[in-house]
């Protein structure tokens, strides 16, 4: 069977005078403004001070970075954390979970609403002014979503289990990257891999072939490759199921180019792109919640659209992580992983949203 197979090899950033710019950094950066911008024409439209946008930004960032580090930290990797708890600290490292991203908005969302109680008349002016911020700050999470499950594509990271499809991907960077800027990097400047044309079939899978080619840093002699590529080999095909990029055969050897570079071929992992069934399905509910948003009495029942955005997002989230690779290895064996179990309870929790939500209209404002 032909499967149209994407080789992903996208660079990580853009590099400016030195300093590489991370694609994930400028789509999270993207989201954010975007969303802002979103947020300043609905406060202009229903009549609410703009100005109050300034500590909404504040409380909106820093919710999510910190609630999305710490659930990563508490959630996924805690065994490691716990004896690290310093190197929480370290966002750029790597290591964000959305759930905890969500807790943390909620909460940031119950003091940021204080500030709208004036906008409020009757009892609980503060749960309203609570949800009524939610209900729209969720439209913008859901672009943001978007962008940012594009940067987990750009990193080549939080992709999906082994399988051939129609959209298969070989994230080529994952090859590449330990020669030559990580585990090997003192021994390799820089590697490539390229598909040669070729597959290899078997009972379960078809693999593409890749001819990687790495530039050692001083001239090897025949015996020194043979002896490095024995641990390269080795170190790709002793990885995880869930970190398998690359599978050497036995009888493969390495062969000295004029150049002092070596080459030899390996079995590309075909994965689904569970990024992009992301990426593609929060832009979907971000165009579902503003059409909501825009019509009916949607936006006026308080708590229905956090509901609904509760609902949509961390329901297809329970969907999609049938087909990703588990993130930490305590999930093997878990008939459902640790992202799903974080899920069950935020849609139960958005369908009670949705069941009351009751109208609420807004006093004192300047509509526009």
């Amino acid at each position: 069977m032909n499967y149209l197979t994407i080789f992903w090899d996208a660079d990580f950033g853009l590099d400016i005078f030195g300093f590489t710019l991370r694609w994930y950094s400028l789509l999270f950066a993207m989201g954010f403004v975007l969303g802002y911008q979103l947020m300043i024409r609905i406060y202009k439209k229903e009549g609410i001070d703009i100005k109050l946008m300034d500590s909404f930004l504040t409380y909106a960032v820093i919710a999510t970075i910190v609630g999305a580090r710490l659930g990563h930290c508490f959630f996924y990797d805690w065994e490691y954390y716990s004896q690290h708890p310093l190197e929480i600290l370290q966002v750029w490292q790597g290591g964000l979970a959305s759930h905890g991203a969500a807790i943390a908005l909620i909460i940031a969302m119950y003091f940021y609403g204080k500030k709208l109680t004036k906008y409020f008349s009757g009892e609980q002016k503060e749960r309203k002014a609570m949800l009524y911020t939610l209900d729209r700050l969720v439209i913008t999470v859901a672009l943001a979503g978007c962008f940012i499950r594009f940067g987990n594509w750009m990193n080549s990271e939080i992709y999906g289990k082994i399988d051939n499809s129609s959209i298969e991907t070989v994230f080529v960077k994952n090859i590449e990257r330990p020669l030559g800027e990580t585990r090997y990097s003192q021994e390799i400047k820089y590697a490539t891999a390229v598909f040669t044309g070729e597959s290899l079939e078997t009972d379960s899978l078809t693999y593409p072939i890749l001819s990687v080619t790495a530039y050692p840093r001083v001239p090897f002699n025949q015996p020194q490759v043979n002896a490095l590529f024995g641990n390269i080999a080795q170190y790709f095909n002793t990885q995880d199921i869930n970190d398998l990029h690359a599978i050497v055969l036995a009888d493969t050897e390495p062969v000295i180019n004029n150049d002092g570079s070596f080459t030899f071929r390996v079995l590309g992992v075909p994965r689904l792109p569970t990024q992009l069934f992301e990426s593609g399905a929060y832009l979907l509910i971000f165009f579902i919640l503003y059409a909501l948003y825009r019509k009916g009495n949607f936006a006026l029942r308080n708590g229905f659209l956090f509901g609904t955005f509760l609902v949509l997002v961390f329901g297809f989230r329970f969907v999609v992580e049938f087909f990703k690779a588990n993130q930490t290895a305590f999930e093997e064996g878990m008939s459902l992983n640790m992202g799903q179990w974080l899920s069950i309870p935020l849609v139960l929790i958005g369908l009670v949203m949705m069941a009351f939500a009751k109208p609420v209209e807004l006093t004192n404002t300047e509509k526009k």
